[in-house]
């Protein structure tokens, strides 16, 4: 359907639209002034009004009908304790316009932003900029000196919200934002398309919303860069005030990990000799990082759980809760769904810090991005160094040809670039990374990416493993795999294996499904019961 009318919502001016004698014609009225707009009709004017102004409003209802005869005026009382008071006024405009039925496919609305206390406009503002009113902002203005019956109508200017039509205006946005995004990459470009897309939504998730954001990815993919990125740009752009603080969750165990996280009381524990406020205090105001959030015990996730649903937590010893109103980043390598299933994580606390949930690449998925980090390495190691290094064509060719290659496993990504980088600067001779200088690294990392356990002669996970997926196992897990992989091997059935393997905590189980236990395990490595036995 076509809309064919304009339809106004304003204030009556106590002060401008006033005057009783026939004086008033010669001079500016905002509200008369806007039905007198030829290339603007006003079809309805809904005006409110403050009891204590009803004789003006009557006025100025007959002063409209003499000059704009089809615009309809329907006035709407409005009283105000203090119209200069935010409060009040947000809330009384929020009510109406709630209250108001809309009808946009057959209408334009418009808020008239020229009558009312600048609170008034300010509100206007805030409720047709979120929508709650589906209306743009006309203004008026008076045009000169007037002569006459109808010639103070003045001049109109409707004010589009769509900050993107404005030329110089999206232009200095889209500047701002590349800008913000450099600053979340930490300045370093990249060809990445799914990096940049990330980044991109990262940006948006971090300057529109606090609720928790989970940053999963391999170790060394740059996680808790990118969480003390996001709190930089959330304290310039968002208004928060706290700290940040990082903690490796990993680390922590039993009362310590309950003690770190939310503080004791003296004596709580053997060697508690004083007062400690926790970290979650320290970053009242501000964000806190957890990374490796998988490695939390299920006590201190429940403590975690309620901290970030309640603001409170009860410090180890104390029957008082502690507060603080903090953010949360956690950072994890694990697939926490599977840690879930596995009873090691609290389905609860995944559901509430899933919200905003994203996966950075390793640096074995954005080879592209070597050339440009290698860059971003050098750099750092001149600031931090004071002393600037650059690689010899041939030797920087060289390397890129060994870094985007296969043979290349960066199974520690980003940091496995910082340290070959620092390492060739430091022993570059006279500023120049030589050819030799890169032969001798790629040594270097060929030897670190090996597993003694994964080469070694006879190692049984060789057979079933490639050098890729060996490499991003711990030594510890490789260890334990190979020892189950060993007793499988020996074994007649997965039930059998299963019963050897767990002969000690099944006698705990009034139920004991070895069997489905082991399964569990050998999935973890993407392994299956045919795979492990079936032998070179």
């Amino acid at each position: 359907m076509t809309k064919c009318s304009n339809i106004v919502l304003g204030f009556l001016g106590s002060s401008l639209d006033g005057g009783s004698t026939d004086a008033r014609w010669n001079r500016w009225r905002p509200t008369v002034g806007l039905c007198q707009q030829k290339d603007f009709p006003v079809a309805r004017l809904e005006l409110l009004v403050d009891p204590r102004w009803n004789a003006l409003a009557e006025r100025v209802v007959n002063d409209i009908a003499e000059v704009s005869p089809k615009t309809k005026v329907v006035c709407h009382e409005m009283s105000f304790r203090d119209p200069w008071d935010f409060q009040e006024m947000y809330s009384k405009l929020y009510d109406f316009v709630s209250a108001y039925e809309f009808a946009v496919e057959k209408a334009d609305y418009f808020v008239h932003l020229s009558t009312g206390t600048h609170v008034a406009q300010i509100c206007w503002f805030l409720l047709t900029e979120a929508n709650y009113a589906p209306a743009r902002l006309v203004q008026t203005a008076p045009r000169g000196e007037s002569d006459g019956k109808g010639s103070a109508a003045g001049r109109h200017t409707v004010i589009d919200l769509d900050l993107s039509k404005y030329d110089r205006l999206a232009t200095r946005f889209a500047k701002e934002q590349e800008q913000t995004l450099d600053f979340l990459k930490s300045g370093m470009a990249t060809k990445n398309k799914r990096f940049n897309q990330l980044v991109e939504q990262i940006e948006q998730v971090a300057l529109r919303s606090k609720a928790p954001i989970l940053i999963t990815g391999p170790t060394g993919a740059g996680k808790s860069l990118l969480a003390s990125r996001i709190y930089d740009l959330r304290k310039q752009r968002a208004g928060l005030t706290g700290r940040f603080v990082e903690v490796n969750c990993a680390t922590l165990r039993g009362d310590q990990a309950m003690s770190a996280l939310f503080g004791h009381k003296r004596g709580a524990f053997t060697g508690a000799q004083s007062d400690r406020a926790g970290l979650l205090k320290e970053a009242d105001g501000g964000l806190v990082f957890l990374d490796e959030i998988g490695e939390l015990g299920l006590d201190e996730q429940a403590m975690l759980l309620r901290a970030l649903e309640e603001k409170t937590f009860l410090p180890l010893g104390s029957d008082k809760p502690g507060r603080s109103d903090f953010q949360l980043i956690v950072g994890t390598n694990q697939d926490l769904r599977a840690s879930v299933a596995e009873k090691r994580f609290r389905e609860d606390l995944l559901a509430r810090i899933n919200l905003w949930t994203f996966t950075l690449p390793g640096l074995a998925d954005r080879r592209e991005d070597i050339a440009v980090n290698v860059d971003f390495e050098l750099k750092r190691f001149a600031k931090t160094h004071r002393r600037e290094v650059r690689f010899n064509k041939e030797a920087l060719d060289r390397f890129l040809k060994f870094a985007r290659s296969p043979e290349a496993m960066w199974s520690a990504n980003f940091r496995d670039l910082h340290t070959a980088v620092t390492r060739m600067a430091t022993l570059a001779p006279k500023g120049r990374i030589t050819e030799a200088c890169v032969e001798a690294e790629i040594e270097r990392l060929k030897a670190g990416w090996e597993r003694p356990s994964a080469t070694k002669e006879g190692s049984v996970l060789k057979d079933i493993l490639d050098s890729k997926a060996l490499a991003k196992i711990d030594p510890f897990d490789l260890a334990q795999l190979e020892y189950v992989v060993r007793d499988c091997r020996e074994s007649k059935t997965l039930s059998d294996a299963g019963r050897r393997l767990f002969s000690v905590s099944r006698q705990k189980k009034a139920k004991p499904n070895d069997a489905d236990r082991l399964k569990k395990y050998l999935a973890r490595f993407a392994l299956t019961w045919e795979q492990v036995t079936a032998g070179p």
